[in-house]
């Protein structure tokens, strides 16, 4: 995959405090047809990035709430084309331009519209039109943000040891964006974008003020979830105005919204594995995770109901975990040399242990 560039423009963005207040201001450097970006350092600087940007990763539905890479989609009012998103006839302005100066003030638009995003911070904003030579005709366009760095100074001479540079930038935590997305090489999606940020930037997504993202799975669960526990509230209290339905409510209202949560002990395990086969079926992998006493436990929620367990044991809980081997990683513990009592064994001695404890409180 080679992209050949077309045109790129090369703008700095400065952010200042002035009387309480942020000023943000940008300045335009360079724009450079194909032939002298060739022949430019700023080749050398980009060198593999958009091959990089065209090839990572990234998922529709994400697996983590606030992934660094997204792909967006441009909103429309339903009935409307595409080109009433202002968001896409930005980009596709950018795309259709061939001359510099055309192409320059259409990249003075877009920072312009960059510039009024509240988290904007300065640095290097490079707009690239540059097309997958091997594939296609119709130019991608790549808007690369590189922040500025802190405290760097390069080698000078045997007195000073060291200098300062000023407005250093690193390609290594490069924000990008890419329209058109490509799911694969020379396909492209004209209503999608691609997005790479830092998980707590949201540059782009502010930018973007018309452009819309999938859920992720977490928020598909949780979703469902809710889902779910309104049709029992509902199937269990069908007069809204039952006080137990008010307290239920205001009870799992609190449940939803704790960051740690403990165990409701409200469903039977047939309604819960029920509610996690329909949750499955969006996406088999999806994991259960948590945390009994001190020990972490994660699997797969498919395997709630048949390969894990969640048990009684007296006044406490255990984890009952089927399965064919154990898997031991790197470093010895003595715990692999074991010769594994029967589980009937184990459980008859767990109980007898918990009842002796009870036992003892009782006293």
């Amino acid at each position: 995959m080679r992209f050949s560039v077309q045109h790129l423009s090369f703008f700095v963005i400065q952010v200042e405090g002035r009387d309480g207040q942020t000023v943000k201001s940008y300045k335009h450097y360079q724009t450079l047809d194909g032939q002298e970006y060739v022949d430019s350092e700023i080749s050398k600087f980009l060198d593999g990035e958009f091959t990089r940007t065209a090839k990572r990763k990234v998922e529709k539905n994400p697996s983590s709430e606030q992934p660094p890479t997204k792909i967006g989609r441009f909103i429309v009012e339903p009935g409307h084309d595409l080109d009433s998103n202002p968001n896409f006839n930005l980009f596709l302005r950018l795309r259709t331009t061939d001359n510099k100066e055309d192409y320059k003030n259409a990249c003075d638009d877009l920072i312009r519209s960059y510039l009024d995003t509240s988290a904007v911070r300065g640095g290097a904003l490079i707009i690239v039109q540059a097309v997958l030579s091997t594939h296609l005709d119709d130019p991608f366009i790549f808007v690369l943000k590189c922040d500025f760095e802190q405290k760097i100074a390069r080698i000078s001479d045997e007195k000073s040891l060291v200098s300062q540079v000023e407005m250093a930038i690193n390609a290594r935590n490069m924000k990008s964006i890419q329209y058109p997305y490509m799911p694969e090489e020379g396909i492209v999606e004209d209503w999608e974008l691609k997005i790479h940020q830092s998980s707590h930037a949201r540059y782009f997504e502010d930018f973007l003020k018309f452009v819309t993202y999938e859920q992720s799975i977490p928020e598909i669960v949780n979703e469902h979830v809710m889902e779910f526990v309104q049709t029992y509230v509902e199937n269990k209290w069908p007069d809204a105005s039952h006080e137990e339905r008010h307290q239920e409510e205001r009870e799992l209202e609190l449940w939803a919204a704790s960051d740690k949560r403990s165990l409701q002990e409200k469903w039977d395990p047939e309604q819960v594995v029920e509610a996690a086969s329909r949750i499955v079926e969006i996406k088999p992998e999806i994991e259960i995770k948590f945390k009994l006493g001190e020990t972490f436990i994660k699997g797969l929620l498919a395997d709630y109901g048949d390969k894990i367990h969640l048990t009684k044991l007296n006044d406490g809980y255990a984890v009952i975990i089927e399965g064919d081997a154990f898997t031991f990683d790197k470093g010895y513990s003595p715990v692999e040399l074991l010769q594994p009592e029967s589980f009937r064994l184990v459980a008859d001695r767990l109980l007898q242990s918990r009842n002796e404890l009870d036992g003892d409180d009782e006293e």
